[in-house]
């Protein structure tokens, strides 16, 4: 994806301020150098920030006629308001190692015997991963396949194919689960005993 970017000649929060109210959002790009100050269009942003890529994979980022890849690595937004305050991106080259967290994209599930046999759900226990590669090399998403799951099983991080340069981490954690089915939820439902007939009797007369 490619962004164009402005250089931001003031600094400071009173010229941050005034730029948000011309519509525009401050932001960063360090790494590789000396850091930059930098402008970009609020909506433009905005956009770019409701896609999936613009978050995990290397962008190409064109500022002052030259375009440099760089990395989402923050961004701020308005406690409230529909409005992103700051950005914050990483230059990146060939030999660039990276830690960054890349999305999963679940296929197979409705294939998969634990769904399509034993009616189960599945919960997806992570929707993310860490890990460490070369910025060139990063991934845009992880693939993983449950067409396999069946019901009493996991997914397991060590169940995931990937390439070998790139590595998880799990912070500690030996083999977590990723995805897990949950069986069907039987209800029992509950017949209530009718109430038994009232006597019928008859008056006494005073």
């Amino acid at each position: 994806m490619k962004f164009v970017a402005f250089e931001r000649k003031l600094q400071g929060t009173g010229a941050s301020r005034r730029l948000r109210h011309a519509g525009k959002v401050p932001g960063i790009v360090y790494g590789a150098g000396e850091p930059s100050v930098i402008e970009l269009d609020h909506n433009a942003l905005y956009h770019a920030l409701k896609k999936e890529a613009f978050h995990s994979s290397l962008l190409d980022m064109e500022l002052n006629g030259a375009t440099t890849k760089v990395l989402l690595r923050d961004y701020q937004m308005h406690p409230y308001k529909q409005q992103v305050l700051h950005v914050d991106f990483q230059r990146v080259d060939a030999t660039t190692k990276i830690t960054k967290k890349v999305p999963l994209h679940f296929v197979g599930e409705a294939e998969s015997p634990a769904v399509k046999t034993d009616k189960c759900t599945v919960n997806h226990v992570v929707t993310e991963l860490e890990i460490t590669c070369l910025a060139q090399q990063l991934p845009e998403f992880i693939e993983v396949d449950l067409s396999g799951l069946t019901m009493g099983h996991s997914v397991h991080v060590n169940d995931i194919k990937l390439a070998d340069h790139i590595k998880i981490v799990t912070h500690g954690k030996p083999n977590p689960v990723v995805a897990t089915p949950v069986p069907p939820v039987v209800e029992e439902i509950v017949v209530a005993a009718a109430p038994a007939p009232e006597a019928k009797g008859k008056k006494g007369k005073k």
